[in-house]
């Protein structure tokens, strides 16, 4: 398992659950602490993968702090750029974050990337990266990230939205210079989102690092979580959330999942999961929840930023 950042870099997210979880004053220096705080508990535990983005608000800064005060060098690194974080550290911002995919914010961002976390940057991968977007026909843009991964950072992309599966087999099928420019995909798959599965299985199969974001379906499994989700914790004696991430945990193709925990007590709940060993009969019931990408992605959307 990973640990994603998205809950802790910035003040406001749509994540449920923070609001016990997180500083009651979220400054920057208490979110700072806070997201230490996290890290550390996740290291302590044996994770060794923590995954970040330009748009996170402070998120590759805090982790690139973390990473020269505690001196650690076995932590791979992943990030993301295409969205540029404009909130400005305000919980009731209009827009918390702008979307551009092209050869300027890709150079912008990468610099801003490189000064903070230097080469320890592993994946640097493109934020919600969609099946009809322009990165396809930008040659140039398609170009220089083929330079990065030439210099020996894995280049990846993340897909949101009911076109999941589209986007990623669309994407995997990139070339530059006879070459396949992406080798990491991640993508969010829970029990109520499963539509890029067959697409994620293909991705591992094609020899790609599958990530999978979103396990808890940001917190609503473990907020409040369906009965079948409940009962299984129950049998288990873990909480509802390591259910649902033993789920994801069970498919052949997901290589790294994500948890996006906003407090250590909250991850060392998720870190239950790997422990969890569900029957059939229970993954059919789990897999019985899953929803239309439409309907998901549509609910998804009218979440708040609190």
């Amino acid at each position: 398992m990973g640990l994603g950042l998205a809950a802790l870099g910035r003040p406001a997210y749509i994540n449920l659950g923070r609001d016990g979880a997180l500083p009651a004053e979220r400054t920057v220096a208490a979110m700072r602490d806070a997201t230490w705080r996290v890290l550390d508990a996740a290291y302590a535990a044996g994770v060794r993968w923590a995954d970040a983005a330009r748009s996170y608000g402070l998120a590759e800064e805090f982790l690139a702090g973390w990473l020269d005060e505690r001196g650690h060098r076995d932590v791979t690194v992943s990030s993301k750029w295409g969205y540029a974080y404009v909130g400005d550290w305000r919980m009731d911002a209009d827009v918390h974050e702008v979307k551009e995919h092209s050869l300027p914010r890709f150079r912008d961002q990468l610099a801003q990337t490189r000064s903070l976390l230097g080469d320890r940057l592993a994946v640097y991968q493109v934020h919600s990266l969609m099946a009809d977007g322009p990165l396809f026909a930008d040659a140039g843009l398609l170009r220089a990230l083929a330079g990065l991964a030439a210099e020996g950072v894995r280049v990846g992309f993340s897909t949101s939205g009911p076109s999941q599966a589209e986007t990623v087999r669309r994407a995997l099928d990139v070339e530059v210079d006879g070459r396949p420019l992406f080798t990491v995909v991640q993508s969010t798959w829970n029990v109520l989102e499963t539509s890029a599965g067959g697409a994620l299985a293909e991705a591992h199969a094609r020899g790609a690092h599958v990530m999978v974001k979103e396990g808890l379906a940001n917190g609503r499994l473990a907020v409040d979580p369906p009965p079948a989700v409940r009962k299984a914790a129950e049998r288990h004696g873990v909480g509802p959330d390591a259910v649902a991430l033993a789920a994801v945990l069970a498919r052949p193709w997901a290589d790294t999942v994500l948890s996006g925990a906003a407090s250590a007590g909250q991850l060392t709940s998720n870190l239950a999961a790997p422990a969890v060993v569900l029957s059939e009969d229970e993954l059919a019931e789990l897999g019985a929840l899953a929803t239309p990408p439409g309907e998901y992605w549509e609910r998804r959307a009218a979440l708040p930023w609190n």
